[in-house]
């Protein structure tokens, strides 16, 4: 057997054969992926619901009306950049019948991937092992909608979430970057294109990209010129993006209303984070006193040079590193926390393997294995849950909902969805007493699977009720306003929506005051729809928030589940 080199986990010397060469390159991986996501994209998968699935449709919404001309911040609300969006929408141009979920978890890969290419070609010549290292934990996290926090016990996929996984993604490669790439040139130009490409998913995500930037400067990583060039690269883009579009000026007017929108303390947010993810908070706080001890016991540095080392060394880097995805978690509920440490504990299990000598060797490496299993092993496990639970599932009948019905669900869960929707239907004066009480039916009404379930039946029904309604009035209705989280109708049913609405109508979130060209908007909308199934705190705050859109209407009773407020 040949002895491995441990730098780059390749046997010494030039053997092997064809099928070990190809699983030795990178490129051959990345190829591959792409050919899976695409056959994903073109298959008419079913997948396994989950947990706040209908998160998905905020994406739908976005899609739709990027198709009729619209433009994010421009024409309409979000909560976050326009870059997913445009990006989802292009896939789903190429893919018009792949399942939501699948398509809106892939869309960051047309940015992703090629620069994760560019990343290999430089590494691998030279540390074959080290590239794989980095490769193929980006690829497993990339591949499937799977957060790392759990919010309902049957497995599922996470059908919310995905703009903090694409930032969670970014950020990896971009702490890969720094640590990895040797050419200056190229090192420069990765940098530019992922804070770029941070800055326009997610504004958190550019201001965590920004403090790693920023260490990288600190530690030596990256010269000072090195640092602006890159920041010009952004800003030119920006500006001609801005000169052509306009849309980062209406990008940063939305982050400027959501962050009055959304007050409070951070501490909070902070134990949070701590209590969700103490599985690598925890082990974290220990290797860096680990590593602290080892760094004191060798002596502090005499210099400024010493210090710059220790910076650039895996103690600086993994307490930047660390205190940089805390923050963004922060702002954050629900995605791949914490996967950017692994291309750090990466150079840190480098550095450490080869202290044979050094009596704290086998502590350090215990604890940071202690750092990167529980994130490998619980996305591994919700994933293969998902996985081998799902032919046993049964599909929901919910041939109107095109792809986005594509979905299936544990049997019990499958009747239940369907009896609840005739129990809400039948039983409106108990939800109602409720939504006076200021309860919601049930305290994670949104994350339990049965309600999504019994959502897109719902939406079903509407789609069913508007059809008919049509055809017996003979009337098209030119496109629909609906009173929830989200609002399918305009995607199902081929209308165009109304401009100066949010999507993913969130109260007192993501629900800017009323304006006057929000009513002119909503005015010109035939339909607005308030969804009833079950009347819950939020629904009636949204029916409060745009009473005044509703004023003068006609209100029409469209199905047990669903009134429409008709445009005269």
């Amino acid at each position: 057997m040949a002895v491995g080199d441990i730098r780059t986990g390749l046997p010494r010397g030039e053997g092997g054969n064809l099928a070990g060469r190809l699983l030795r390159n990178p490129l051959v991986w990345i190829a591959a992926f792409v050919v899976a996501v695409i056959a994903g994209l073109n298959l008419p998968l079913r997948v396994p619901l989950g947990p706040n699935a209908w998160d998905t449709v905020v994406y739908l919404d976005a899609i739709q009306r990027i198709h009729v001309g619209q433009a994010p911040g421009l024409d309409f609300f979000a909560p976050v950049g326009p870059l997913g969006y445009y990006l989802a929408a292009g896939l789903d141009a190429l893919f018009p019948a792949a399942q939501p979920m699948l398509l809106v978890n892939w869309a960051l890969l047309p940015v992703l991937l090629p620069l994760t290419a560019l990343l290999m070609v430089d590494l691998a010549p030279r540390a074959r092992g080290q590239a794989l290292a980095l490769l193929l934990p980006l690829l497993m996290f990339a591949a499937l909608p799977i957060n790392l926090h759990a919010l309902y016990p049957s497995p599922g996929f996470d059908g919310y979430g995905y703009y903090n996984r694409h930032v969670s993604l970014l950020l990896y490669l971009l702490i890969a970057t720094l640590l990895f790439a040797r050419h200056r040139a190229l090192r420069i130009g990765l940098v530019a294109a992922l804070m770029l490409s941070l800055f326009l998913v997610k504004i958190t995500g550019a201001v965590t990209g920004t403090l790693i930037v920023g260490y990288a400067l600190v530690a030596g990583r990256m010269r000072l010129l090195d640092v602006a060039i890159a920041a010009g690269l952004v800003i030119a883009a920006l500006a001609g993006l801005e000169l052509a579009t306009g849309i980062v000026s209406a990008y940063l007017a939305d982050i400027l209303q959501l962050l009055g929108l959304n007050t409070g303390a951070l501490l909070p947010r902070f134990l949070t984070v701590a209590s969700v993810k103490f599985n690598v908070v925890g082990p974290v706080l220990l290797l860096l006193g680990a590593l602290a001890l080892a760094s004191w016991r060798s002596g502090l540095p005499a210099s400024l040079a010493g210090w710059r080392a220790l910076a650039n060394s895996p103690l600086g880097w993994l307490a930047a590193g660390f205190a940089a995805l805390t923050f963004f978690e922060t702002q954050n509920t629900g995605s791949l926390e914490f996967i950017g440490l692994w291309p750090i504990l990466l150079t840190l299990l480098r550095d450490w393997w080869q202290r044979r000598d050094d009596p704290m060797r086998p502590l350090v490496l215990v604890l940071a294995l202690a750092v990167s299993l529980p994130t490998a092993v619980i996305y591994v496990e919700r994933s293969m849950r998902a996985l081998l639970g799902a032919p046993s599932y049964a599909a929901l009948d919910l041939p109107e909902l095109g792809p986005l019905g594509r979905v299936s669900v544990k049997p019990d869960i499958k009747a239940r969805a369907a009896a609840m929707l005739d129990h809400y239907a039948t039983h409106q004066a108990t939800y109602d007493d409720l939504v006076r009480r200021d309860l919601p039916p049930s305290y994670i009404l949104y994350s339990e699977i049965d309600y999504q379930a019994t959502w897109l039946l719902e939406v079903q029904q509407a789609v069913r009720a508007i059809r008919s309604w049509e055809a017996a009035n003979r009337r098209k209705l030119n496109g629909f306003f609906t009173l929830d989280f989200v609002d399918p109708m305009n995607r199902l049913l081929y209308r165009t929506p109304p401009r100066a609405v949010p999507v993913g109508a969130d109260p007192g979130r993501s629900t800017p005051e009323l304006d006057s060209d929000t009513l002119a908007e909503l005015a010109r909308t035939d339909a607005i729809l308030a969804p009833k199934c079950p009347p819950t705190t939020a629904r009636a705050m949204l029916r409060e928030h745009f009473g005044k859109a509703l004023e003068g209407r006609e209100r029409i009773a469209l199905a047990p589940c669903w009134d429409m407020y008709l445009r005269p």
